[in-house]
């Protein structure tokens, strides 16, 4: 498994979790961002294979940078990441072509899943 991935969330610990799950199933995590605006501009920088999304981030929201994200790069894969009760969040960022979506607290499990899924 590989695969270049960008993390964010406006929370450093839930950052810190996601990239443990990621780097020891073999992925790199090649850079993080804390919103959505940040997202945009790393997503360009970086040229990931993949994006985790926090749905809820201050600036700008995950919902909005998944939009502009996929506006620049049809082709981006996003995963959206949510708590408990963001269903209809969940639902508008499916439609506006994220890939998954994984819920807080993160399982590893299920996230190397959505990403297997998501990049092969």
């Amino acid at each position: 498994m590989s695969g270049r991935i960008l993390v964010v969330d406006d929370a450093a610990f839930m950052r810190m979790m996601l990239k443990d799950i990621l780097t020891k199933n073999g992925y790199e995590v090649c850079g993080e961002g804390a919103n959505g605006k940040e997202a945009v501009a790393k997503y360009e920088e970086y040229k990931p294979d993949l994006i985790t999304l926090d749905i809820t981030m201050p600036e700008m929201d995950g919902i909005n940078a998944l939009k502009k994200i996929k506006a620049s790069d049809p082709n981006a894969k996003v995963i959206m990441c949510s708590a408990m009760g963001q269903q209809t969040m969940v639902i508008d960022a499916i439609q506006a072509g994220a890939k998954d979506f994984i819920v807080k607290p993160f399982q590893p499990d299920r996230v190397i899943e959505a990403i297997k899924k998501a990049i092969g």
